[in-house]
């Protein structure tokens, strides 16, 4: 009986319609409530994507920071050599004012030697005897006439010649080097007077070139070259 109600009622065409009209009702539902898909793939992508556009903004970044860094450091080192600069131009200018200043100071104190030089004709005309004199000797000498060459000094190393030739160095030597040369001259002058007395030709002549050698070095610091004759 109930086959044949199940048979009648599909001939009848119901089984069909209730099987597509279940299939309708699904077909319904699934335009209406769409099953969500899966976009895994596509999550990844943009994912990546958007991992690499960060790291170029970073290294952008990174590379700006660098960038700034370096003409940071390259403006400090610029500002640092500038000073340097700086302090040595002023270093070299005081340099030369100091240098200016003395020869100023130097040719002052020539002008002043030359002055008293000039006013100081005695003196002058003591040291004019002096080379004189220590020519004559050396030309004795040179002869191994040591007789000659006594008589042209005298005997005594403090005679008054020798004193106002002292007096002479005094007042013409102001520096350190004149004086020392003065105490050389007359240390080779004693050597000289006691050689000529022993009559001993060779310490005679040692003598002789380390007095003129002396007076030489000393003439030439006071700036009397050209005040003196015969040298």
């Amino acid at each position: 009986m109930v086959a044949m109600v199940t048979e009648a009622w599909t001939l009848a065409g119901c089984g069909v319609a209730t099987s597509k009209s279940s299939s309708s009702a699904v077909a319904t539902q699934e335009l209406l409530y769409p099953a969500p898909k899966k976009h895994t793939s596509s999550f990844r992508a943009v994912a990546v994507s958007s991992s690499k556009c960060q790291d170029r903004d970073a290294i952008v970044l990174i590379g700006r920071r660098r960038g700034i860094t370096s003409c940071l450091l390259a403006a400090l080192a610029a500002a640092g050599a500038g000073a340097g600069a700086a302090r040595a131009a002023i270093l070299e200018a005081d340099d030369d004012l100091e240098l200016l200043e003395r020869v100023k100071e130097d040719k002052k104190k020539r002008l002043q030697k030359q002055g008293l030089i000039n006013s100081s004709t005695a003196e002058t005309g003591y040291l004019q005897d002096l080379v004189y004199k220590l020519s004559k000797v050396g030309q004795a000498i040179d002869k191994d006439d040591l007789s000659a060459a006594g008589d042209i000094l005298g005997s005594d190393s403090d005679a008054p010649w020798v004193q106002n030739v002292n007096g002479a160095f005094s007042k013409f030597s102001s520096s350190s080097e004149e004086k020392s040369a003065v105490d050389s001259f007359n240390s080779s002058l004693a050597s000289l007077f006691a050689s000529v007395s022993k009559s001993d030709i060779g310490s005679s002549k040692s003598a002789f070139v380390s007095s003129a050698t002396a007076l030489e070095k000393w003439v030439s610091l006071a700036g009397l070259t050209g005040k003196l004759k015969g040298f």
